[in-house]
């Protein structure tokens, strides 16, 4: 059954990027919508009696679906947020290293290179093969960059450009029975995967409300591991630095008061979780599962269609998969893999085929990749056209 009724997606267009800034069913933005009119017949009231509230109702519904105590769990915008707050809590020191792959997100990235820039730390990054063959070659190359001076690894939980499930759990016990700490980008995995925090077991975690689970934008978390929460410090400090909390609830103190804004995304997240996971008869388990089997169906489609082989394990994917593209004297290679850039084959394909879906650089070749979302408003047929059009650009 096709689902497409329950989002306000233009009809028009074959929308294939949900995993840029994900969509929003309209059930969950009527819930939002009713939170937001709550908040404006009487403003007071809203903020200082019943947002605490709704705070931890939020808190401990998403600590239900993603395996987190709620005492380990703060609300942010989104996860660059969180990857800001932890990475700009860091104690470090001149000669201090970092772990990154070559596959991290920019915007991450970019907040990796400017806190160790500060500090006089350096950045070290991993070279991930793409294609590739197994998770193995993933984990041994992390390792294998693990020095005395490595103080934490940054690490995608399903990586943007390549859309790479990595095989975190592996590498996360590795590094920290190493004295590594572990900042995982989870950006796209909530919704996308089966979540556990405590068997994860990373130091930090960070993802978005807004893409898998299909919450309003504007609705991220950070998880913390109790023996790291007290060390983190949002990136904007507010009344919670001197709140009359004990220090266990200086976490959340922090994170719950940054400013005024519109806490409206947030306190939808158990709207969105409920009315996702009632869609299938199996609920979210079976959401996850025919997303992924349709975006392996989708990476076939356009692998086939240029007579290359799919460029990774079925089993490291999720609900993304990206394909790499041939090369083109039309049009030159992107230039970024930041989704906010548009190359112009993604111009044709909108302009003249109708079809939403992003197109990335390779950032182990600087080749061209298209990459594929999965949603329960797709279908095949999505996938076939979006074949025939790359086949008639390129």
């Amino acid at each position: 059954m096709n689902h497409f009724r329950h989002w306000m997606l233009d009809p028009e267009i074959v929308f294939l990027n949900h995993g840029s800034f994900g969509a929003c069913p309209s059930p969950v933005l009527e819930a939002q919508r009713a939170y937001q009119e709550r908040m404006e017949r009487e403003p007071v009231r809203f903020f200082i009696r019943e947002a605490p509230e709704l705070l931890a109702d939020a808190r401990r519904e998403l600590g239900r679906f993603i395996g987190a105590s709620p005492d380990d769990l703060a609300f942010v915008p989104n996860a660059t947020t969180g990857v800001n707050a932890v990475l700009r809590s860091l104690p470090l020191t001149a000669g201090d290293e970092l772990i990154v792959t070559n596959h991290e997100y920019n915007a991450s990235r970019n907040v990796l290179d400017y806190v160790a820039s500060e500090n006089g730390a350096r950045v070290v990054e991993v070279l991930v093969p793409f294609p590739l063959a197994s998770a193995d070659q993933i984990v041994e190359a992390v390792l294998r960059a693990v020095t005395t001076n490595t103080r934490l690894a940054l690490l995608d939980h399903v990586t943007s450009s390549t859309a790479l499930v990595l095989p975190l759990q592996e590498i996360i016990r590795e590094l920290e029975a190493r004295g590594v700490a572990v900042l995982v980008d989870g950006a796209h995995a909530p919704g996308m995967l089966d979540l556990d925090m405590g068997t994860l077991a990373a130091s930090y975690y960070t993802g978005n409300c807004h893409k898998w689970m299909c919450a309003p934008k504007g609705a991220g978390f950070l998880w913390a591991r109790a023996d790291r929460r007290d060390s983190v410090r949002p990136a904007v400090i507010s009344h919670g630095a001197n709140a009359p909390v004990s220090k266990r609830e200086r976490f959340r103190a922090e994170f719950d008061w940054m400013g005024t804004d519109d806490p409206s995304a947030i306190f939808a997240v158990p709207e969105a979780i409920r009315f996702m996971g009632k869609l299938l008869p199996g609920g979210w388990a079976e959401v996850r599962s025919r997303n992924h089997a349709l975006a392996v169906e989708g990476s076939r489609i356009i692998a086939d269609a240029f007579d290359v082989e799919t460029p990774c394990p079925e089993a490291m994917l999720g609900s993304i998969a990206s394909v790499p593209l041939p090369a083109t004297e039309r049009f030159p290679p992107p230039h970024t893999g930041s989704e906010l850039s548009q190359d112009p084959v993604h111009d044709v394909l909108f302009d003249k085929h109708r079809i939403e879906v992003p197109i990335l650089r390779n950032p182990v070749d600087s080749g061209r990749l298209v990459r594929l979302s999965a949603q329960l408003y797709n279908q095949r047929a999505d996938y076939e056209k979006l074949a025939d059009a790359l086949a008639a650009i390129l």
